[in-house]
């Protein structure tokens, strides 16, 4: 799957602006501040429906324009689609793939995305909501249902926590209080569900890229790890949701002492390890960034496995943060699918991979 074109009105930095791609790799260069993370972020709206640098798609829109709106021509699934995307402030967000209304879930069934961007070299190190949204990010592109289920759990979740900080100031509020946790323990269940089953793909697919990446050196492990009332992230729904609710039943006063919710999936994390010890505790830099790159290449062969298509891979300013050694590594495995390359300068990026060299200026690309 591949953008052939892109047309940008109002988007960030960019009035009107309109850019062909190669169908294999683009390598987007200029000066910083430019608008090179604008245009990518742009063709990661196209697959998920919201940005990954900010929850407020407001904060898309240019400066003195009303609406940011988005038009592509994209080639998935042996056919030729159109996505169309405008943002109006205070009006929402308008998706249409091929004149038909979609939601942000069923984007995914058109075009899909890997993105890599330097924060996810820190991916084995930091706390466990980085890896959480990874799982999310992919797991939603791959299965509409997931993402509406996590957009229901984010809602109640919202609504549980505000409870737990207001109910000393309005006591009423705890008559719904159970009513919320349930219906967490519920949506929680079928999250881990399909959290579990993405993991054990994802260990199964990084463990050889990682193999090969050490030099056969170094055995790349990830596990799933979730409520400890769980004794079977793969069990039928129903039995899960019975031993979070028992888990939510022991933590409930610890709840409304802490203010905090401390039952369900919003506290899951992927544990990494290398040749049988925590990578976040003991791994070196070089080690985490390889380990990093694996995950991330392991994510892209299982959108294959998937959809029998490459994603599209959006690597935002990464390659300067990376030695020689891993940069060949990463631009040898790039055949077979389309990918946007940003960075502050071509230094030989294009030569390397015979891409097209794109440069951005002022919200203007040449």
């Amino acid at each position: 799957m591949r953008v052939n074109k892109i047309a940008l009105n109002g988007w960030r930095n960019y009035g009107w602006e309109s850019v062909e791609f190669d169908p294999g790799t683009n390598v987007i260069t200029g000066s910083n501040a430019q608008g090179k993370t604008n245009l990518l972020e742009a063709v990661y709206m196209l697959a998920c429906g919201r940005s990954f640098r900010t929850r407020f798609d407001r904060e898309t829109v240019g400066f003195d324009y009303p609406s940011a709106e988005l038009l592509a021509d994209v080639s998935a699934h042996e056919r030729a689609q159109m996505i169309r995307i405008v943002i109006r402030p205070g009006q929402g967000k308008k998706i249409e793939v091929n004149g038909v209304k979609k939601t942000a879930a069923e984007l995914g069934e058109t075009l899909n995305v890997v993105l890599f961007c330097p924060d996810d070299l820190n991916l084995i190190k930091e706390g466990a909501a980085v890896r959480r949204r990874l799982l999310d990010n992919a797991i939603g592109q791959i299965r509409p249902k997931y993402a509406e289920l996590l957009a229901e759990f984010n809602r109640l979740y919202e609504h549980k926590t505000r409870i737990l900080k207001d109910w000393k100031d309005k006591p009423s509020l705890l008559d719904t209080l159970d009513e919320f946790s349930d219906a967490l323990c519920r949506i929680s269940a079928q999250l881990i569900r399909y959290r579990a089953a993405f993991t054990a793909r994802l260990d199964e697919a990084a463990g050889p890229i990682h193999r090969e990446f050490s030099g056969e050196g170094e055995k790349l492990e990830i596990r799933y790890s979730t409520v400890s009332t769980v004794t079977d992230a793969f069990a039928p729904a129903r039995e899960i949701y019975y031993q979070i609710c028992e888990h939510q039943e022991k933590h409930r006063q610890a709840e409304l002492d802490s203010q905090q919710c401390l039952t369900g999936a919003h506290k899951d994390d992927l544990e990494i390890f290398i040749n049988g010890r925590s990578a976040r505790a003991f791994a070196s830099q070089g080690q985490t960034r390889t380990a990093a790159l694996s995950v991330k290449l392991a994510e892209r062969e299982i959108f294959l496995d998937e959809t029998g298509e490459y994603p599209i891979l959006l690597l935002d300013d990464v390659l300067s943060e990376l030695d020689e050694g891993r940069q060949s590594f990463v631009l040898n495995r790039l055949g077979g699918g389309q990918t946007l390359i940003s960075c502050c300068e071509d230094e030989g990026i294009s030569s390397r991979t015979g891409g097209k060299v794109l440069v951005v200026e002022k919200g203007r690309i040449r």
